[in-house]
């Protein structure tokens, strides 16, 4: 069965620094609504502001969407993080910890991607970045 969202996307532009905590606002929101547990909670919200600032530090911004979801019975949130900026040219390497291509620590991809129980990257330089991930309850 696929998987369906239960909600209207919610959207949010990534343009200047507070649009990071607007991200993790909503996250915290919807994640306590479809019944994550506290530990969930912070890593889903971790994980959305580690890719928020990715995305308009490395992206030059973009769109988060936000989907609540339901799979036979169980829900779940679905975060997408799409930008137009440089893309990333070796995905593999920028996930290792410690590579950083700016000024970060070098943890927020990799750190995202260890969050997180789905995790989808895409990028194509001089395109751009789009990365997905989700969390379910009880997972």
């Amino acid at each position: 069965m696929p998987t369906m969202p239960t909600t209207n996307p919610e959207h949010i532009e990534i343009k200047v620094s507070e649009d990071v905590v607007r991200v993790r606002q909503l996250t915290r929101k919807l994640a306590v609504e479809v019944g994550l547990s506290l530990v969930d909670q912070t890593k889903i919200v971790t994980a959305s502001s580690e890719l928020a600032r990715n995305t308009l530090d490395y992206g030059g911004g973009g769109k988060f969407t936000a989907e609540t979801l339901e799979q036979n019975g169980r829900r779940g949130l679905r975060l997408t993080f799409d930008d137009k900026g440089p893309g990333i040219a070796d995905i593999e390497q920028a996930l290792k910890d410690g590579y950083t291509s700016g000024k970060g620590m070098g943890l927020g991809l990799g750190g995202a991607k260890r969050l997180c129980k789905e995790y989808v990257i895409v990028s194509k330089t001089g395109e751009g970045t789009k990365v997905t991930v989700a969390r379910w309850k009880g997972l």
